[in-house]
């Protein structure tokens, strides 16, 4: 039997399914995503790791004690364990009271983390080298709200999930670059949110919220940015906020270019 397709169609056909990039269908974009080559794994729902890889953030605001106090509990939707950001140090919202960072510094990067809101208005945050938080807070959809590059840009709130679903960030960051100690380049950042590009090669101006936020958020009001690499951190405000399948790889990014 004779195949009587037309080669514009096999060639549409090729342009859909194989020729075009489908990032959604990319085995290392969004919820489930496997570590690419290369990358650390840095939260598998293990005690072992959150105390191996991780440390509190002793900023202004500490109010904690090792060993970390974030709990390790069930996954509410799938099997296994995740961590969830309810220490008690954080109770009542207690801003940068208990907040964990990566013992290991990075530079510019490659990160997969997925978190899970349990409750109306839960509230964290990722912060790409302690500096620059992604928000994560159910319910706000300002420039303060889900998916923003906090205050730098509009949350993408229509990628979300909504409440008791796994969510997934990925992201390309590159820090900001320096020249005889001045500023020349500012920290850029390219991120999908559950499989959708809602950030590309965005620029960050500064550090926000103030010196419990992070590293420099003292320095000029959060403009006076330093010169150095700095760990992952995720922040606990006193809610219950979990996190699973988190793992970063570095990278040198030598042009200002984060798109993936």
């Amino acid at each position: 039997m004779k195949n009587h397709s037309h080669p514009y169609t096999l060639a549409l056909l090729c342009s859909i399914l194989v020729c075009s990039p489908v990032f959604a269908a990319d085995k290392s974009i969004g919820v489930g995503a496997k570590p690419i080559r290369g990358a650390d794994v840095i939260i598998d729902g293990s005690r072992h790791m959150l105390d191996t890889v991780w440390t509190y953030w002793e900023g202004p605001g500490f109010a904690a004690s090792l060993p970390i106090k974030w709990k390790i509990v069930e996954d509410p939707v799938d099997k296994g364990t995740v961590i969830s950001t309810d220490d008690p140090a954080a109770a009542g919202g207690k801003y940068g009271a208990a907040d964990i960072v990566t013992k290991k510094p990075y530079r510019d990067f490659r990160l997969h983390i997925e978190f899970l809101v349990t409750k109306p208005g839960g509230n964290s945050g990722v912060y790409l080298q302690n500096r620059y938080e992604i928000q994560i807070v159910d319910g706000e959809k300002t420039k303060h709200g889900m998916g923003a590059v906090i205050n730098e840009t509009e949350s993408p709130y229509h990628t979300y999930k909504g409440l008791g679903q796994w969510n997934a960030y990925d992201i390309v960051f590159r820090a900001a670059r320096f020249k005889d100690g001045k500023l020349v380049e500012k920290p850029l950042v390219t991120m999908y949110f559950n499989g959708q590009k809602v950030h590309t090669n965005q620029s960050i101006s500064q550090v926000w919220g103030g010196p419990n936020s992070g590293i420099d958020g003292g320095n000029d009001g959060g403009k006076g940015i330093t010169d150095s690499p700095a760990g992952l951190k995720l922040q606990a405000e006193g809610h219950d906020v979990r996190y699973r399948n988190a793992w970063i790889k570095e990278l040198e990014l030598e042009k200002p270019n984060t798109d993936f």
